[in-house]
């Protein structure tokens, strides 16, 4: 039994040093190097400090700046380590049949109509409903449009001004054919604050 046990031992043991040691840290190596930012989170940093993340959204309900899909997260989502400042990030899909889908879609409404109560455009239906994740950092251009006015008139700046920065900021198709393209909001809003 001690013959069959010892292979057994040193190939766990082997095998945990490959698996769990070597080859995590080879690839974390590898990622550090060559794709710094996307290995640390696609962190936006500030003067020193992280405000967002590329890949996470954030919650805005100030007139003055874009709104992204409807989330549970946080008021910083792409901070999940720091549980003082009401971080994290948890889903925030109803299935079609929840009552409170329809509770949250009518409450988004509402509100978007309550900022801008001039504005007789259809909303688009990202604006209103959560991305399976419910933390999609980037919205529809149609949902960037829409909001143009609202902005615009918030901050006292032509809608074409916002119109270009919105252009600035949307990101077309991945590999040119997957997907539609989109704006990423959270960054939108900081090019708006003046900060690039």
């Amino acid at each position: 039994m001690l013959k069959q046990l010892r292979p057994a031992i040193v190939l766990l043991v082997l095998f945990t040093l490959i698996t769990g040691v070597i080859y995590p840290l080879v690839v974390t190596g590898i990622a550090q190097a060559f794709f710094p930012s996307q290995a640390n989170g696609s962190l936006i940093v500030i003067n020193g400090k992280a405000v967002g993340s590329k890949l996470i959204g954030q919650n805005f309900d100030d007139p003055k700046y874009f709104w992204g899909r409807l989330s549970d997260t946080g008021d910083f989502p792409y901070n999940a380590f720091n549980a003082d400042t009401l971080t994290g990030s948890s889903g925030s899909n109803y299935g079609p049949l929840n009552p409170a889908l329809l509770k949250a879609v009518q409450a988004r409404i509402d509100a978007l109509k309550k900022a801008d109560p001039s504005n007789t455009t259809p909303i688009p239906v990202d604006l209103v409903t959560a991305s399976g994740s419910g933390l999609d950092p980037n919205i529809s251009v149609a949902a960037a449009l829409y909001q143009i006015p609202r902005v615009a008139k918030s901050r006292g700046m032509s809608e074409q001004a916002v119109r270009s920065l919105v252009d600035q900021y949307t990101t077309g198709r991945q590999l040119g054919i997957l997907g539609e393209p989109t704006v990423n909001f959270l960054s939108l809003n900081l090019a708006l604050d003046g900060i690039k």
